[in-house]
């Protein structure tokens, strides 16, 4: 398999924390190439951010997305995500549906993730998916996601009170770390925590592996539209044309 990670942030160590985090995890025979939002905020924690993020989602497809067999959005709360499913004939996923996909299988879940912000945000989203009735709750520690993913060692202590709080007083059955800056994080606190944690990163490669290997693929009843402004790449596949190769 040929996957595409997408870093909608804007920040390169974010994406050489998530690929080599996804090169330890993914089956041999994987070919990954990871790519950073081309334009955008360093780290994503507001809607106008998020905003954003959801172009240089689709820019980065647009850029680096030929010949790919699928795609993850490596950026929790998948800036883009029904875009870009709406345009790549391949199957796309990003950590946080993944993540509620497999959480919500395992009962009531929560979330713990960096900024505040992002609380509505991910209560929306969650509603996008239909799966409100499986949310216990979202929790978010004072510490952004970027200050997470730069300290992770002064982060920890503040992580596993959020997620234990989680399952004592929500009554959540999983918790999901919900962050780029938090991939790799949920080994370190499990043993603190009384409940099962979902790391977004090894669930979004969970399933797109399993969904590419059922050759799902999104239907295809994109309608071609003309655009101004936008790089040749991202403006021919609007037009309908497909990726074109490096």
């Amino acid at each position: 398999m040929r996957l595409l990670l997408i870093n909608a942030n804007t920040s390169p160590s974010i994406t050489d924390l998530v690929a080599g985090a996804a090169r330890a995890l993914v089956p041999p025979g994987t070919e990954i190439t990871a790519v950073t939002g081309r334009f955008g905020a360093r780290y994503v924690a507001t809607r106008a951010a998020y905003a954003v993020a959801a172009h240089a989602t689709l820019d980065a497809y647009a850029e680096h997305g030929a010949d790919v067999d699928a795609v993850v959005i490596a950026c929790f709360g998948d800036p883009g995500l029904f875009a870009l499913r709406e345009l790549a004939p391949v199957p796309v996923t990003g950590m946080a549906e993944a993540a509620c996909l497999a959480a919500a299988r395992r009962g009531r879940f929560a979330i713990v993730t960096g900024g505040a912000g992002w609380v509505p945000m991910l209560t929306e989203f969650v509603a996008q998916l239909g799966l409100s009735d499986r949310l216990a709750g979202i929790r978010a520690v004072a510490p952004s996601g970027a200050a997470i993913a730069a300290d992770p060692e002064g982060s920890l202590a503040i992580l596993a009170d959020a997620c234990r709080t989680a399952a004592t007083q929500d009554g959540a059955d999983v918790v999901i770390l919900g962050g780029a800056g938090l991939v790799g994080l949920a080994p370190r606190l499990a043993a603190h925590v009384p409940v099962p944690l979902i790391d977004g990163l090894a669930a979004s490669l969970d399933h797109i592996h399993a969904v590419a290997a059922n050759d799902a693929r999104p239907s295809a009843d994109f309608a071609p539209v003309e655009s101004v402004g936008l790089t040749p790449a991202l403006a021919g596949l609007l037009a309908g044309r497909p990726v074109p190769a490096k």
